[in-house]
C-alpha cells in the first residue's frame, strides 16, 4: 500500500526531528511553521508548502499538530482558513501536543461533523528520540481511526499506547506530568532546605537515593543543584504551562487537587521571575533564595 500523504504543522525541536524521521521513512509531507528557517530545512529534504492549514489539511490523508498551547491549536484548526475548512472527509487530526483534554472533545466532535477523525497522541521522550522514530506515544481516539494511523505512529514511537476514547492520552499525559513536575519541585526545594539548614546536598542525595524515594526524577534535580548540571530537556514555562492545564482538567472533572495547586503557585513565581527558559530542575535557584 502506498503511504499516506501527511501534513505537519509545528517544526520545533520535537516536529522538527519528526518530520526528518517521516522523510526518512519515505512519507510525502506538506509543513507549515512561523519558522521560516524551520520550513526551508524541510523543504530541502524534499517536503512541500502550503499557505493556510486550510490548503495544507485539503491536501493530505492525515494533518499532524505539534503544537505549544490548546490556545494556538483551537486558532490553527477554527481560524478563517483553518484546518476544519479544509479537512476531508476521511482524514484524520493528530494532536501531538499536550491540549486540554475539553478542548480536544470539542475539537474532535466539529471534526466528527465534516466526517474526518481524530486522535490525541501526546509524546514521551525527547527530541533525539523523535528523529530516530522511537518516541513513547499515548494515543487515544476511536478503534478506526486510531487503526487508520497506527502504521504512521509506529513509524515515529518505539511504544504506542493505545489508551481508549478521544482525550484518553491527552489525560494521561497531564496525569504523568502532574507526577514528574511536582516530584521536581519537592525534590528541589528539598535541595534548597537542605543548603539552607547547612545539611550537604550531596549527603542528602546519597541517603535519598537509596531508598524508595530515588527516581530519575531525583537525579535530574541532583544534577543542578548538586553537579550545576541541567540536563534535564523541559523547560519551566513547559512545566508550568502543563500543571496548569491538570488544574482545569481536574476542576472540570469537578475535583480539585492542592498538591498540584502549590507546585503551579511555585512553578508561576520563578516564572514570573525570568526562569521560564530554564528546564525545571533549575527551580532550585528560586527555591533557594526564597525568603530571603
Amino acid at each position: 500500500m502506498s503511504k499516506p500523504a501527511i501534513g505537519f504543522i509545528g517544526l520545533g525541536l520535537m516536529g522538527g526531528n519528526m518530520v526528518e524521521n517521516l522523510q526518512k521513512k519515505g512519507y510525502k509531507l506538506t509543513v507549515m511553521d512561523l519558522n521560516k528557517d524551520a520550513v526551508a530545512t524541510c523543504v530541502a529534504r524534499g517536503a512541500s508548502t502550503a499557505s493556510s492549514a486550510k490548503e495544507l489539511a485539503a491536501s493530505v490523508d492525515i494533518v499532524m499538530l505539534c503544537l505549544t498551547t490548546s490556545a494556538i491549536v483551537e486558532k490553527v484548526v477554527y481560524g478563517e482558513d483553518g484546518i476544519l475548512a479544509g479537512i476531508k472527509a476521511g482524514a484524520v487530526l493528530v494532536d501531538f501536543g499536550t491540549s486540554i483534554p475539553t478542548s480536544t472533545h470539542k475539537i474532535g466532535a466539529d471534526l466528527a461533523k465534516k466526517g474526518a477523525g481524530m486522535i490525541d497522541a501526546p509524546l514521551g521522550r525527547t527530541p533525539a528520540h523523535a528523529k530516530d522514530g522511537l518516541l513513547n506515544i499515548m494515543a487515544a481516539g476511536d478503534t478506526e481511526t486510531f487503526n487508520k494511523v497506527k502504521p504512521v505512529l509506529q513509524d515515529q514511537g518505539e511504544n504506542v499506547f493505545y489508551l481508549g476514547g478521544l482525550g484518553a492520552g491527552h489525560t494521561t499525559k497531564l496525569i504523568n506530568n502532574f507526577v514528574g513536575m511536582t516530584t521536581v519541585c519537592a525534590m528541589s526545594q528539598a535541595f534548597a532546605i537542605a543548603d539552607r539548614a547547612g545539611v550537604d546536598r550531596q549527603q542528602l542525595f546519597d541517603i535519598m537515593s537509596t531508598g524508595p524515594s530515588s527516581s530519575p526524577f531525583m537525579k535530574f534535580c541532583k544534577h543542578y543543584a548538586v553537579d550545576n548540571v541541567s540536563d534535564l530537556g523541559f523547560s519551566l514555562a513547559n512545566a508550568n504551562k502543563d500543571l496548569g492545564y491538570f488544574l482545569k482538567m481536574v476542576e472540570d472533572l469537578g475535583s480539585e487537587s492542592k498538591i498540584a495547586r502549590g507546585s503551579s503557585a511555585d512553578l508561576q513565581a520563578a516564572f514570573d521571575a525570568g526562569m521560564g527558559n530554564g528546564n525545571v530542575p533549575e527551580i532550585f535557584d528560586y527555591y533557594r533564595t526564597l525568603g530571603k
